[in-house]
């Protein structure tokens, strides 16, 4: 559900957020927190990334991704916001005296109980071998190599069907509608991510840009030949380059940028769908 503000101000008209009222806790579980330097896009004082600098401070929540508990049962004892990522998160107290947080599923509520293990019960939230995952299940923060904690499917709303389990590799819909397939002995989590109408959120004024750390953006029309590409003429005026491309003069449009013996195509069953 999106909350929307009454336009008190023109920054206001158009102002949304999530609903939060899923949260269960206000501040971070202070054990699992620690400051992170900020880069904002820049080495040694030199601009490296465009448009990043400034933002709110952010303490970063040490999360699970892995099976760094596996075996051991947890409950939830709270549902968290996170700033540094889209999901919220759930904090679980396990039972032998452990903390630790989790992405957290669409679904899962504070006193729900979660174990991750070879095989468990299929209930949002727990995490097992994809081999006994069914055909047909949701999943997220899917490991892509054996330990390495899960790196697929782990932004808000997010999931990956299962839809097949052939010999030693299970097949997967990808959120991109992409079919993957990967070794049925790594692990996943059961559940779509939390946070489903995030991408719905409207930010309504050019001041919470500058919260999340992004600075404006000039287009490259506007700016004079020597600076970019497109700069210069009298007026609004055509590109001028066959090409679409970017300050530094790299095609950006209709060239493939992916790695031609990429180490993952071994893995692709079927390409994504153009829209």
């Amino acid at each position: 559900m999106i909350k929307k503000h009454k336009p008190k101000t023109p920054g206001r008209r158009h102002y949304s957020v999530s609903d939060y009222s899923v949260l269960t806790a206000e501040k971070p579980f202070k054990k699992l927190t620690k400051s992170l330097k900020k880069d904002v896009g820049r080495s040694k004082g030199q601009i490296t990334v465009r448009h990043k600098g400034g933002g709110s401070k952010k303490l970063y929540r040490e999360i699970f991704f892995g099976q760094e508990k596996k075996g051991i049962p947890g409950t939830v004892k709270s549902i968290e916001y996170d700033p540094n990522r889209s999901a919220f998160i759930s904090l679980i107290s396990y039972a032998d005296g452990a903390w630790g947080y989790i992405l957290s599923p669409q679904g899962l509520k504070e006193g729900s109980k979660i174990i991750c293990d070879e095989k468990t019960p299929l209930k949002k939230g727990n995490r097992m071998m994809l081999k006994n995952i069914p055909v047909g299940a949701f999943v997220h923060n899917i490991e892509t190599k054996s330990g390495a904690g899960g790196k697929l499917a782990r932004s808000a709303g997010s999931f990956a069907q299962v839809v097949a389990q052939d010999g030693v590799h299970t097949h997967f819909k990808m959120p991109s509608s992409e079919i993957r397939k990967i070794s049925n002995q790594y692990y996943a989590s059961l559940g779509q991510l939390s946070n489903v109408e995030r991408k719905m959120v409207s930010l309504g004024k050019a001041g919470r840009s500058r919260h999340l750390g992004r600075r404006p953006k000039v287009r490259g029309t506007a700016m004079n030949p020597v600076d970019h590409p497109y700069g210069g003429g009298e007026g609004r005026t055509q590109r001028g380059t066959r090409r679409p491309k970017n300050i530094y003069g790299k095609v950006t449009g209709g060239k493939k940028t992916r790695k031609k013996k990429r180490y993952s195509d071994k893995f692709i069953v079927s390409r994504r769908k153009k829209k």
